[in-house]
């Protein structure tokens, strides 16, 4: 058997400081996998604006592995009677995101509002295997969810035209990145104010 040799506290230093660089140094994805996002690199967005529009982008952008979406919000909670471009087009978006081929069978008219939102973020969400993921909060007042969502980076707005600049400046008051849908503001004076508040 071989005597044991001492290590000296400089050469224990060293040697755990080398293996620590290792770890800073390697990429994400080699320790996650390829095209592995880690949680902390996602961005938290809240979705303001659960309409057939506003379904219809959150179907698309939902599927984005950059961010997450951890809030939605709509003064109406719930409701069918939408009107759209086919009466089935948003339900069949939604089936396909969720992959639930009879999602929303049930349902009569064209379906819309923050716990349809909140459904199919959940619904997505839960079968990503994303441990971290904490559920999706529903708010009727997007401010209320500005003041409480303290994680959320950015909001996405995508409610009717007259509450564009006014949510957008908002949010960016609260130190939130703001995605609106066209246009910005439907007065002048509320796309300038909006534009400043960016600048």
């Amino acid at each position: 058997m071989k005597p044991s040799k001492k290590i000296r506290r400089r050469e224990f230093i060293g040697t755990a400081a080398a293996a620590s660089i290792g770890f800073t140094i390697l990429p994400r994805s080699v320790l996650g996998g390829h095209g592995y996002i880690a949680p902390s690199d996602k961005i938290n967005l809240a979705y303001i604006g659960c309409g057939t529009q506003g379904l219809r982008e959150m179907c698309a952008l939902i599927t984005n592995p950059e961010l997450q979406i951890v809030s939605v919000c709509d003064p109406n909670k719930m409701s069918t009677n939408y009107i759209d471009w086919s009466p089935n087009e948003i339900r069949d978006d939604i089936r396909k995101v969720i992959n639930e081929p009879d999602w929303g069978s049930a349902l009569a008219g064209i379906p819309g509002g923050r716990d349809i939102g909140k459904e199919l973020v959940e619904k997505y969400y839960s079968k990503q295997n994303n441990s971290n993921y904490k559920g999706c909060t529903a708010y009727s007042d997007f401010r209320e969810l500005l003041e409480k969502e303290k994680g959320i980076v950015a909001v996405k707005i995508m409610t009717p035209d007259h509450l564009h600049g006014y949510i957008s400046i908002a949010a960016m008051k609260k130190g939130k990145h703001v995605v609106i849908h066209k246009p910005i503001a439907n007065r002048m004076h509320e796309a300038r104010l909006t534009i400043e508040t960016a600048r």
